[in-house]
């Protein structure tokens, strides 16, 4: 038996994206082509190591590949990935990929807990990830991270002082909580926390990062204002609760990124404390806020919907002892895990639709 780069190549050409809705070849995905006798090896550059789709993709090469040049293959396939990006010639995170905003319309939404816990799912995936805590009022990230005693050190790059950030269950971390005493409030002009924003983007050594996550504060301020006038961000991530009043405030947050002077991609909606499961009654649900508020959100703006997170008691443990809840084995760890999967899924696709976020210019 004997077949061609060629022939595989065109056996593979049958076999699509299902999100990017092209196939593999076209994508380039395909590469490392080996032949000798019946025995081929390629590999699969994915877009994402948290692509939830891989095993399908993998399934289908096979199956293409068995049918166009028969079932006595010996194959070698390589599942790897190569996180895709729109930024190129940036001067600021010139390493950095993706900058994915986290943004809530109101406090107590838990949008600090998931940004914190998306971040180490991505990181489990294998993904090499971020996250500048800007909510610099309230920081929590420190907490959340269990490293509320540690300090960033400073090094000198060209005559300037660089922040090396704290690293912690394979996320880098910058939040103003390392640089003020945790029992001390910080209290702060819209300029100067603007500014501690942008020391948090352009001195601090990120280095090479398939994801950035910024955990903003809640609503629609400065903060808001300076990141993206600083940066150009890859798409934002909504975070609300299902009841009404947390909607509506959700939605500002929303049409803020998509106003046109703004237009900052929107990769979905993710509706917290969505249901109440007891540990003893784990198959009941409860909805304590209302039901499916924030899938219809996201159906009304045309939005992804990313999923849902159900309030359960050991989320907000892992808050408190530093120990995020997607460590943790059942329910709370199959929904971030499967909210980084959507996320990474949403900036893949993105990526390959929509042309690249500008800077964004506002004459105050």
């Amino acid at each position: 038996m004997s077949f061609t780069k060629e022939k595989v190549l065109q056996a593979l050409s049958t076999v699509e994206d299902p999100d990017l809705k092209k196939d593999l070849v076209t994508l380039g995905m395909i590469q490392n082509i080996e032949i000798e006798g019946n025995k081929l090896s390629f590999k699969v550059v994915l877009t994402t190591p948290a692509c939830p789709l891989k095993e399908v993709i993998k399934n289908n090469c096979i199956d293409a590949l068995e049918n166009a040049l028969g079932k006595d293959l010996d194959l070698d396939i390589f599942m790897t990935s190569s996180v895709t990006t729109t930024r190129d010639n940036t001067p600021l995170l010139p390493q950095v990929k993706n900058i994915i905003a986290i943004a809530s319309g109101k406090g107590g939404v838990g949008k600090s807990t998931t940004a914190c816990n998306l971040a180490v799912a991505l990181a489990k995936s294998g993904a090499k990830v971020g996250l500048i805590d800007a909510d610099i009022s309230g920081p929590s990230v420190p907490t959340m991270f269990n490293v509320e005693s540690e300090q960033p050190s400073v090094k000198q790059i060209d005559g300037k002082n660089i922040i090396i950030p704290i690293e912690q269950y394979g996320v880098k971390l910058m939040s103003i909580g390392f640089l003020t005493p945790s029992d001390s409030a910080v209290v702060w002009r819209g300029p100067m926390a603007s500014s501690a924003l942008k020391q948090f983007i352009g001195d601090v050594e990120w280095g090479e990062l398939d994801y950035l996550l910024i955990d903003l504060p809640p609503g629609t301020s400065d903060i808001h204002l300076t990141m993206v006038q600083t940066i150009p961000v890859t798409g934002a991530v909504i975070v609300t609760t299902p009841q009404k009043v947390a909607l509506a405030d959700a939605t500002k947050g929303l049409t803020m990124f998509k106003q046109p002077q703004i237009n900052v991609p929107i990769l979905g909606v993710i509706e917290n404390m969505a249901y109440f499961t007891p540990v003893e009654l784990p198959d009941n649900k409860y909805y304590i806020f209302g039901k499916e508020g924030g899938r219809k959100l996201a159906e009304k703006f045309n939005v992804p919907f990313l999923g849902e997170v159900p309030i359960i008691q050991s989320i907000r443990e892992s808050g408190d002892t530093g120990y995020p809840a997607v460590f943790k084995e059942g329910l709370t760890q199959k929904a971030f895990s499967e909210l980084a999967e959507s996320v990474a899924r949403q900036v893949a696709i993105r990526n390959a639709e929509k042309s690249k976020t500008e800077v964004v210019h506002i004459n105050s």
